[in-house]
């Protein structure tokens, strides 16, 4: 700093560098008023640009040039991307909201606790647009003069400012960053963040003055040459941060690639010096890399055409004179330097006036700090250097502006360092994607996993129908890459919120869900087809008193299907009809086994026979299970109460669609019998007019087996169709992108996609279909590689999830406790000993 300068600052006339600290007078939702001006504050949403086709890209990137010149032309523009880590403590809270059944706190405190393990930060990115300067009254500054001015704002005025703020919000909303106004908690914890101070954000009011205000704004920060100490309420250091400036950029810069520079905030990693031994291999170096997450403060002003336009040719006439002094004297060649920014001024005038495009003076800081030391810090500062670097821009401390450059960083203060600037076309200021990232899933409901995109962070699916959209969820993937895990986590999150589940396991690995519903509380039932289960699946008993009409179709119907041919072609529907209408009129308690015995017991021989035949038949496994006799007292495990089910059918043989059911084999016959008994089931108690307020879901697990019968198709075709109304959530787990791409009623309904491996193209291309990505061999690649992880391992649970918006984002599903995922593991065990029997839980 020269020394005109510092006698400038010493008497207090410095300039913008040496104005005091910004004062504030009230905080609101959406603004914020300090003794001078008012400041209006907005929220961004984070876009899925990660996932975006390049057409998708370059359109929504357009339609960000044109909101910065039709909307924040002329304004004072301060942009802010700010980190804080997920607040497990808040996920506590939120427990109650969620869950009602079984051992929920400690479901919830195994989750809360990962969340501690893992520390994902949350990316925070603000606007904020001056409104104005405030007008206050000569009577006014004379008492604050004297300092007998009561703080505050009026109300009128507040109001005046507050309604500024939302007309300008409402053009904002739709703009490609879908502004919203910031709450007021965000801003009086955006400012207590400067100061790395504890403070909770205030709750319970939508004004923030007074005593409270001061509160968040109390503190010390001790400048040094290249960095500020703040310090806490004992006078210790609470946290090292250093500001950076970014001096130099390249002529050109391309997006998607090094033009996003505030997009890739989220990239910059480091190796903390205090990590014990040296890494011995690349993977090892990879896994002790720590998110340096260095934060942003650009304050910018997108200049109106006409200032550019004046710039412009303000600067093309600099370059004309150079010209001519140059040809005046010996050297009579201007040189190419001169000759290229001629070229560029011109060209850049007719991009101005031809295209929705103006010039914006721009000065970015990029903010470190650091909790654990200045060593620490300096260590991320190499590393936001280096990354830059690696950009081509040229980023470094603020030497001797710390003070100066921090004040700067303060929401509401001024532009006091103007001489590191830029002055860009705002295509380039738009490329930067402050916006963009990775975002998807609901904004309230269970943490699943965390998003593995550019932009960290939790993702929270719901896995209760709400009633307001199509309730479907596919899983789709290779084996052993996790989808039924997933849905195995959805499911137990469904029966923690009080819902009934039911899974269909069709391969027969589903065993861990019931016992790990046995682990938190939850009322668990595992049913397999064996005679251990005689009568599980018997729809007269399933159905209930409320379903007794559709049972006296549905069992008749079932019964069929396993009567031999020469039978029913004698007549034997009749006899079946007849004893199941006399069972359901004399018995209290029908069952399917008293039809096979009313018919053994019949006075005519063509009942009696198909009494015989199909008394036979539930002996066998796939028999015992709908018409078996159960053992003396046994209650039916399968209930329509709250709680989880699990029915494995491990072994069906199912005819191919279309063979002609005279064909059928024994087996075929019985295998589509114990099919029909489940998936009546599951359509009847999803239809009961008495149940339609419960909660449900219906889990199916290699849904290629359903859909390879016409049965099955009809199923999953009507279930996907009348879920929501039925307040049904269905989740299809298959290998079979293509398969399910045939089923146009269920693809029609698909309210989320997750997507595992996939190998082939044309699966790949098929589920790049259903997740909204653009088919072609960049999401082909993209898909394959989601398995791969460090070396030659596999990355288990890695997914890409299409949320109801058509977001579609990276996530990694998560387990939180090791105990939990060996229950949940699906990979083939040692077999338990013949003579233990699975446990059934009422």
């Amino acid at each position: 700093m020269r020394v005109l300068e510092r006698i400038s600052e010493l008497v207090g006339v410095a300039g913008d560098r040496s104005a005091s600290p910004p004062r504030y007078e009230a905080l609101a939702d959406g603004v914020l008023i300090t003794s001078t001006d008012a400041w209006a504050w907005y929220v961004t949403e984070t876009s899925n640009s990660d996932l975006m086709g390049e057409a998708e890209r370059d359109a929504e990137q357009a339609r960000a040039e044109v909101a910065l010149t039709s909307i924040l032309a002329g304004m004072d523009v301060h942009l802010k991307v700010l980190w804080a880590p997920y607040s497990a403590d808040d996920y506590r809270a939120e427990g109650a909201d969620m869950y009602v059944s079984g051992r929920w706190e400690e479901w919830i405190e195994d989750r809360a606790k990962r969340l501690d393990q893992i520390s994902l930060p949350i990316r925070h990115t603000l606007i904020g647009i001056r409104l104005g300067a405030r007008q206050v009254p000569a009577g006014r500054k004379l008492t604050e003069a004297v300092g007998v001015a009561a703080r505050g704002v009026p109300t009128r005025e507040l109001a005046h400012w507050h309604a500024a703020a939302r007309r300008l919000g409402r053009r904002l909303e739709a703009s490609p960053w879908r502004c919203a106004q910031a709450p007021v908690e965000m801003l009086a914890w955006m400012i207590a963040r400067e100061q790395h101070r504890g403070a909770a954000a205030p709750t319970g009011g939508s004004v923030v003055s007074g005593a409270t205000l001061a509160a968040l704004t109390q503190g010390r920060v001790l400048p040094y040459a290249d960095h500020l100490r703040m310090t806490d309420a004992h006078g210790g250091t609470a946290a090292w941060v250093s500001v950076l400036v970014m001096t130099g950029f390249p002529e050109q810069m391309v997006t998607p690639g090094p033009g996003e520079w505030l997009r890739t905030l989220a990239e910059v990693a480091y190796l903390p010096p205090d990590a014990a031994g040296d890494p011995e291999d690349v993977a090892d170096v990879a896994a002790r890399l720590t998110a340096v997450s260095p934060e942003a403060s650009v304050r910018l002003k997108v200049l109106p055409k006409r200032v550019a336009i004046g710039r412009t040719d303000e600067a093309a006439r600099m370059v004309r004179e150079q010209t001519r002094s140059a040809t005046s004297h010996a050297v009579g060649d201007p040189g190419r330097v001169i000759t290229d920014a001629g070229h560029a001024m011109a060209d850049l005038r007719a991009n101005l006036e031809r295209e929705e495009m103006s010039l914006v003076e721009d000065h970015p800081r990029v903010v470190v700090s650091s909790t654990l030391g200045l060593e620490d810090l300096r260590a991320r500062v190499d590393a936001t250097i280096a990354h830059y670097g690696d950009l081509g821009i040229t980023v470094q401390p603020g030497v001797d502006e710390q003070r100066a450059l921090w004040l700067e960083a303060l929401p509401g203060d001024r532009l006091r360092v103007p001489d590191l600037g830029h002055v860009r076309d705002t295509r380039a200021l738009a490329g930067a994607w402050w916006w963009g990232g990775a975002r998807v899933g609901d904004t309230s409901g269970p943490v699943i996993g965390y998003l593995t995109g550019s932009t960290p962070g939790v993702v929270r699916l719901s896995p209760l129908p709400n009633g307001r959209d199509a309730t479907t969820v596919a899983f789709l993937g290779r084996s052993g890459r996790g989808k039924s895990t997933a849905g195995m986590i959805m499911a137990l999150e469904a029966a923690m919120s009080g819902a009934w589940v039911l899974a269909l396991d069709f391969k027969g690995d589903l065993a861990g869900l019931a016992h790990a519903a046995e682990r938190y509380g939850l009322p668990s039932r595992l049913v397999q087809m064996n005679r251990a289960h005689a009568g599980s699946a018997d729809l007269l008993s399933l159905l209930g008193t409320a379903g007794r009409d559709a049972a006296r179709a549905e069992v008749p119907s079932q019964l069929s299907l396993v009567t031999p041919a020469h039978l029913r072609a004698a007549g034997a529907e009749v006899a079946l009809q007849a004893a199941t209408n006399a069972v359901i009129d004399s018995s209290s308690a029908p069952a399917t086994w008293q039809v096979v015995q009313h018919l053994r017991d019949s006075a005519d021989p063509l009942a009696r026979a198909t009494g015989e035949a199909l008394a036979e038949l539930s002996l066998t496994p796939h028999g015992s299970l709908f018409m078996g006799r159960p053992e003396a007292g046994a209650a039916s495990p399968l209930t329509t109460r709250p709680g989880l089910s699990v029915v494995q059918l491990p072994g069906l043989t199912l005819p191919r669609a279309g063979e002609d059911r005279e064909r059928w084999t024994s087996v075929q016959a019985l295998s589509v019998a114990v099919m029909h008994s489940c998936l009546a089931f599951g359509i009847t108690t999803a239809g009961r007019p008495d149940l339609r307020t419960l909660a449900k879901m219906i889990l199916v697990p290699e849904v290629h087996v359903l859909t390879g019968t016409s049965e099955g198709r009809h199923f999953l075709d009507y279930m996907a169709r009348v879920a929501r109304a039925l307040s049904v959530w269905l989740g299809l787990d298959t290998q079979d992108a293509t398969g399910l791409l045939m089923l146009p009623g269920v693809i029609e309904q698909l309210a989320v996609v997750v997507g595992f491996q996939l190998t082939s193209a044309p699966q790949q291309d098929a589920l790049a279909e259903l997740l909204g990505l653009p088919v072609g061999p960049e999401s082909r690649e993209r898909i394959r590689a989601l398995a791969d992880g460090d070396g030659d391992q596999i990355r288990h649970g890695h997914s890409i999830i299409r949320d109801p918006r058509f977001g579609a984002a990276q996530v990694q599903w998560d387990i939180p406790t090791a105990e939990l995922a060996d229950i949940l593991d699906t990979a083939p065990r040692a077999a338990q000993p013949a003579d233990v029997e699975p446990e059934v839980h009422a």
